[in-house]
């Protein structure tokens, strides 16, 4: 049965905890407190998720092997994003593969769109619709559709929104459900179809698999810091290749990518910490912040609290949603 779920939430933890298709570490790269607005729509084959942001983060994600996505900025005045190296604008539309792994990073506040399809049946709809055996990149891939296609993919999917928020009875019965997805399917082929994609040269690619080397690197020791040197070493490129690589595919060279990282590590050590048995000094310096002063300023202007306040609050559940299923009514498509 077709699904609707809306969450609120003002933790990267929660946040990273409930992404899909596949899996996310999120890092919040400035100061503030962090809130998003989740709101997801499952038919029966077609996923879609509207996401809403205030503050600038980076991602590194993991596309599950059963899910192909296309997603596309909602905002025609927001930043630009930044996606497997590949710049984003309002306006265009990026197709990242099943089993990909790329980063993802913002620059202000976002509001993004995504949906997904098993692969065959996003291969089978792009066939349908273009007549032709297209092959789906094994990258990620960007391109610029039509404007009109672009713009009747993103009304289609704010009023299905719209419709599952103010009258999920418009979804009564299955052929009304199966209708609006083909014609969401449809919009969303027409415009992966349509578009040039950038290809993907071998300075991109070797690229690509340094940054891959170092998100394995560390997720390999993620209970612990790690420093430039031996991260160097670990992927086989030296500091000035690997921040290269790194501007390219994260926005930031890999100190202060390192440093982001540390913060967090502290910051999720503190939020599951028992207050009896733990202590800030401990905790931070375990993740290599020796200037304890310096440390507790930089760490209240990125996350809104002090080090110790952060101790002593509860985790709490990681997420507050509401979750409920479309409940249908028999209504007219004419």
């Amino acid at each position: 049965m077709p699904r609707s779920v809306t969450l609120e939430l003002t933790d990267p933890l929660a946040y990273q905890a409930v992404m899909r298709p596949g899996d996310g570490d999120v890092l919040i790269t400035s100061k503030g407190r962090f809130r998003v607005e989740l709101t997801r729509i499952d038919l029966d084959r077609l996923w879609m998720t509207w996401g809403d942001e205030d503050l600038p983060r980076l991602t590194h994600f993991a596309q599950s092997r059963e899910r192909t996505t296309i997603a596309f900025l909602a905002d025609r005045k927001q930043a630009n994003t930044q996606c497997a190296g590949i710049e984003m604008a309002p306006g265009e539309i990026i197709a990242k593969p099943a089993g990909a792994s790329y980063h993802v990073r913002t620059f202000g506040p976002c509001r993004w769109r995504a949906m997904s399809l098993p692969p065959h049946d996003l291969a089978a709809a792009v066939h349908a619709a273009s007549g032709c055996h297209h092959i789906i990149p094994s990258v990620a891939n960007m391109g610029r559709p039509d404007r009109g296609n672009f713009a009747r993919l993103s009304c289609l999917q704010d009023e299905t929104r719209r419709l599952a928020v103010t009258a999920p009875e418009m979804f009564a019965h299955p052929v009304v459900s199966r209708a609006l997805e083909q014609t969401l399917m449809h919009a969303m082929t027409t415009c992966l179809v349509a578009h040039l994609p950038v290809g993907a040269d071998s300075r991109w690619r070797h690229h690509s698999a340094i940054i891959k080397r170092f998100e394995e690197f560390l997720a390999a020791n993620s209970d612990r810091p790690v420093h430039l040197l031996e991260m160097c070493a670990a992927v086989g490129a030296s500091e000035r290749t690997l921040r290269i690589c790194c501007e390219e595919h994260l926005g930031m060279g890999p100190i202060r990518y390192l440093w982001l990282r540390r913060m967090h590590l502290t910051r999720r050590a503190l939020l599951l910490g028992d207050p009896a048995n733990t202590s800030v000094t401990q905790t931070a310096t375990k993740y290599g912040f020796w200037e304890l002063g310096r440390f507790a300023v930089s760490y209240r202007q990125l996350f809104d609290e002090s080090p110790s306040a952060t101790l002593q609050r509860s985790p709490g559940p990681h997420r507050e949603f509401r979750d409920r299923p479309l409940k249908f009514a028999r209504v007219s498509t004419a």
